[in-house]
């Protein structure tokens, strides 16, 4: 049995869609699982509720073989231990009563440089990464740099005025990875019963690529001006927690974005094991561009 947490999210979604085409026995934890797709509810275990909560990960974890495991975003947390430590305590707990056998967890770039001893979130995940495998589970976290899917978030911005915006300067060359690449490599790790012990596992897509370079791309393929701004932190901090965000989120995501800038993501080299295949422009065709068009890249090619 493979449980996979936030179902319906990005990346769980993804994973989950995996796990049945390989035909993999699965039970899934989600909140409401009327938010499931009717054949995939028919297709999995359902158990209702947070993953954060130790009743529903006693009942989720027993009789499992692996867990994925993503914590969910909370912008509104009181605080980043709140949001990733006291949100995963209850399932380290139940990992070890349940003698689970491995997880695969969602993490972040960082680890053994300086910059992740102050980049908010990315701190945040490191530490949940070290209590997880402090459980004695079989344990990969994939250490992704930032999502180009994260782009999305942008796409009326994108689509109304031609800009988006980040607090990274903009010719920061970094890593890029896309989310369908971070499910498959999390659902090979499921799917695949040979590895043990605690490590991780850079997701780094093909290539590194600044904003300025991505904007490029996004014109070439939108078939419109596209240009990238950088914007001052405290004026990104203001706009996290005008949409809702605590004090505390909003100045992690700040302080991640400032350790990104400053080189974060670049200490991890290349390799043929770390790369994934979708290229930004890749990206860009098949998401970006029908999120802000509507239309295809074939369509948009007739």
């Amino acid at each position: 049995m493979i449980v996979v947490t936030t179902p319906t999210g990005q990346i769980g979604g993804q994973v989950l869609k995996r796990l049945v085409a390989e035909d993999a026995p699965i039970r899934v934890v989600v909140r409401d699982a009327a938010r499931l797709p009717v054949a995939l509810r028919e297709r999995v275990e359902v158990v209702e509720g947070s993953h954060g909560d130790p009743e529903v990960a006693a009942k989720a974890f027993d009789g499992a073989r692996a867990v994925f495991w993503l914590t969910p975003p909370d912008p509104r947390a009181p605080s980043l231990e709140s949001a990733y430590l006291d949100f995963t305590r209850p399932a380290c707990e139940a990992l070890r009563v349940q003698r689970v056998e491995r997880v695969v967890g969602i993490s972040a770039l960082g680890r053994g440089t300086p910059l992740a001893d102050n980049a908010g979130h990315v701190t945040a995940s490191l530490a949940m990464d070290d209590l997880i495998g402090s459980t004695g589970v079989n344990y990969r976290a994939l250490t992704m740099p930032s999502f180009m899917d994260n782009v999305l978030r942008q796409a009326e911005l994108i689509k109304t005025q031609g800009t988006f915006t980040s607090p990274i300067r903009g010719d920061r060359r970094m890593p890029a990875c896309a989310v369908r690449d971070i499910a498959s490599v999390a659902a090979d790790l499921l799917l695949d019963e040979s590895w043990s012990g605690v490590g991780e596992v850079p997701v780094l897509g093909p290539e590194d690529i600044s904003f300025d370079e991505m904007a490029q791309i996004m014109t070439e393929v939108l078939g419109r001006p596209v240009r990238f701004q950088q914007v001052p932190g405290e004026a990104f901090k203001e706009r996290m927690t005008r949409f809702g965000a605590s004090e505390a989120m909003a100045q992690g995501l700040l302080d991640m974005a400032l350790a990104k800038d400053a080189g974060l993501d670049n200490a991890v080299a290349r390799t043929p094991q770390t790369s994934t295949p979708t290229s930004f422009r890749q990206w860009c065709q098949d998401t970006l561009l029908p999120a802000v068009t509507g239309r295809s890249a074939e369509g948009a090619d007739s």
